[in-house]
């Protein structure tokens, strides 16, 4: 058995309600194992709960949650080019030690995320994307304004993803990470349905009144 955290949008702020899921956990790192413990906990989420529920990640059964993911999410950078959520967030970590490294943004997500810098530069210390330095609280603020941003620019997403309500993503272990696509996700479909989308990324300072109070 295990406990994975399904992330239900909400029409108020915060926008995101997270219930913790008990359900039979298929051991093993292969792909295949992933998608079953997805049906899993999807099995046992629906058996009480009415809410339709999609999973983001590269082992969604759905293209739509797999495009959802931070490997697969593209953001255009202010040059023109193209990077992906997961590399802005790898490339913009500053540690005590060294960083930001941003030739990461132009990297392939898997390269960037195993990239040997980011675990021999010491403690991660804050965030810096184009001279605007993040701070590292409050937790998930940079990651989720990224990933929300990247996906206020995919419109043609957008009348998709609210056909769901509750978001889930079987790589996101509450015990050891921070970060979880499914939780940005699901604040985006809040905002999105109260028409608050656009006013939150008007700026950092009302994402941040917005989303974290």
């Amino acid at each position: 058995m295990a406990i994975r955290p399904v992330f239900l949008s909400k029409t108020e702020y915060p926008y995101v309600e997270r219930i913790d899921v008990e359900f039979d956990y298929c051991s093993g790192f292969s792909m295949q194992q992933r998608k079953r413990c997805v049906a899993n906990l999807h099995n046992k989420w629906s058996a009480t709960r009415p809410e339709a529920v999609l999973e983001v990640s590269r082992a969604s059964d759905s293209f739509l949650g797999t495009k959802l993911s931070a490997f697969n999410l593209p953001i255009v950078m202010e040059d023109g080019r193209k990077s992906y959520v997961e590399c802005i967030f790898q490339g913009s970590k500053c540690f005590v030690k060294g960083g930001p490294y941003t030739d990461l943004y132009y990297k392939t997500p898997k390269e960037a995320k195993q990239d040997p810098r980011l675990r021999e530069s010491g403690n991660l210390k804050c965030f810096i994307k184009e001279g605007y330095q993040y701070p590292l609280n409050p937790p998930t603020y940079f990651y989720d304004w990224i990933y929300i941003n990247a996906l206020a620019g995919c419109p043609q997403l957008h009348n998709v993803i609210l056909k769901y309500e509750a978001f889930t993503d079987i790589m996101f272990n509450p015990s050891k990470q921070i970060n979880c696509q499914a939780e940005a996700i699901a604040i985006f479909a809040g905002l999105k349905r109260t028409g608050r989308l656009e006013d939150a990324l008007r700026s950092r300072e009302q994402f941040l009144a917005e989303v974290f109070g």
